[in-house]
C-alpha cells in the first residue's frame, strides 16, 4: 500500500512540476490575478442579481444556502484536510526549492491538501449551476471553466498539487451536490 502511495505522489509531483514549469511573465500576471478571490467580487454581484432576478423571494434562502456551503468549503478544507493530512505545498517542499515557479513570492500556509480555492469554485459552479441552468444553457459550461481555470492558476503558481486541486473540486462538487439535494424535486419547474 505504500508503495501506491508513494507512486501517487511521484506521479502527482511530476505532473506538478509539468504544469508548473510552463510559464512566461504574461501569464504571471494572468494567473496572479486569476486567484486573487477579490477580483471575481464583480462576477458573484452578478450572480447575486441573476439569482435575485429569477427567483424574487426564493433568492433569499439559495444565496445564504450558497454562502453557508462556501463557509463549509472554505473551513473543512482546512480544518478536516489541510491541517490533519498535512502534506507540504509544493512552495513549502525544500526538495523542489530550485524547480518550482513562483509568483511574486507567495505561498500561502504550510499545507496543501485540499485546495480550498477549487473546493470554493467547485462547491459554488455546482451548486448555481443548478439554479441558473434552466434560463441560461451555457451557464454550466461558463462557470465550470472558470472554476477549472481558477483552480489550474493554483498549480501554475505553485501553491498546490495537481492532486490538492482535484481532491478539492471533487469535493466543493459534493457539497454543491448536496446542498442542491435539500431542494425539494418540484422547486425548480416553477422557473
Amino acid at each position: 500500500m505504500t508503495d501506491i502511495i508513494t507512486y501517487l505522489k511521484d506521479i502527482d509531483t511530476e505532473l506538478f512540476i509539468y504544469l508548473n514549469g510552463m510559464h512566461s511573465q504574461f501569464w504571471d500576471f494572468v494567473m496572479f490575478w486569476i486567484s486573487n478571490k477579490y477580483i471575481w467580487i464583480p462576477l458573484y454581484l452578478i450572480l447575486f442579481w441573476i439569482v435575485i432576478k429569477d427567483f424574487k423571494y426564493h433568492s433569499i434562502v439559495i444565496i445564504l444556502t450558497l454562502i453557508i456551503i462556501i463557509a463549509v468549503s472554505d473551513q473543512a478544507s482546512v480544518h478536516l484536510f489541510k491541517n490533519n493530512f498535512e502534506r507540504l505545498r509544493p512552495c513549502h517542499d525544500a526538495s523542489l526549492a530550485d524547480i518550482i515557479h513562483t509568483v511574486r513570492d507567495k505561498c500561502g500556509g504550510h499545507f496543501g491538501f485540499i485546495s480550498s480555492h477549487a473546493s470554493n469554485s467547485f462547491a459554488l459552479a455546482v451548486f448555481l449551476s443548478g439554479f441558473i441552468r434552466r434560463r441560461y444553457r451555457y451557464f454550466p459550461l461558463f462557470i465550470f471553466i472558470w472554476a477549472s481555470v481558477v483552480s489550474y492558476s493554483r498549480i501554475y503558481l505553485g501553491v498546490h498539487y495537481p492532486a490538492d486541486v482535484a481532491g478539492g473540486a471533487l469535493f466543493g462538487s459534493i457539497l454543491g451536490y448536496l446542498a442542491l439535494s435539500f431542494y425539494r424535486p418540484g422547486f425548480f419547474k416553477k422557473y
